[in-house]
Formats: C-alpha cells, sequence, structure tokens
C-alpha cells in the first residue's frame, strides 16, 4: 500500500505545515491581529472588521479553532472569541525553531 505523501515528512514538519497553513490567508491573519490588538475576549459579528462576508469569515475562524489558535465560546446567542494564549507561545516557538535554523548569514549563492 503506498504511502501518503504527508506520511513521507517527519511529524515536525507535518506540524509545522498545519500551522503555516492555518497562516496562509490574510483573512485568518487579519482575524489573529484583530484578537490581540483587542487584548481581550471580542464578543459579536467578525466580519464587521473584515472586507468579506460572514459565511466567509466563519470558515476562517472555523480553521483558526480547528488548529487551536483561537478559541469560541458560545453564550446565549452569541460567541465570545479569544485568542489561545498558549496555542500561540507554542506558535511563536514554532516559528522561531524553523526559521532559526536558516542561517542566512553565512549563506552564499553559488
Amino acid at each position: 500500500m503506498a504511502q501518503a505523501k504527508s506520511e513521507l515528512f517527519d511529524k515536525e514538519l507535518s506540524e509545522q505545515a498545519n500551522f503555516f497553513k492555518a497562516l496562509a490567508h490574510p483573512a485568518r491573519l487579519q482575524i489573529l491581529k484583530f484578537l490581540a490588538e483587542s487584548k481581550s475576549c471580542i464578543t459579536g459579528d467578525i466580519s464587521d472588521e473584515l472586507p468579506l462576508g460572514r459565511t466567509t469569515v466563519n470558515q476562517h475562524i472555523k480553521e483558526l479553532k480547528d488548529i487551536g489558535l483561537i478559541k469560541g465560546h458560545t453564550e446565549g446567542v452569541t460567541t465570545k472569541y479569544c485568542l489561545n494564549s498558549e496555542k500561540i507561545a507554542l506558535l511563536k516557538n514554532v516559528l522561531n525553531c524553523f526559521l532559526g535554523n536558516f542561517d542566512t548569514e553565512n549563506y552564499t549563492c553559488k
């Protein structure tokens, strides 16, 4: 039986790729930035902050929730969205570790 292409890479690279995939759309970056700048959980329609429709924004929120970067808590008819500070710290570490392996100061193109 053939291996899936994702199985050809080690677990760490696959986990990094999942984070990077979640960050690979400007709407998701804007949602994260908005929540970070709010400095607290927000209740309301995040689509008011983006040039996208509510359905599209909700799809992007789902991607961010699936990877764990944001949390959504339903309270009655409203949903409260928050950054997941533990996952954000992990993401920072993942980015630092991944890019820290790139020695561009001693890199030359031959």
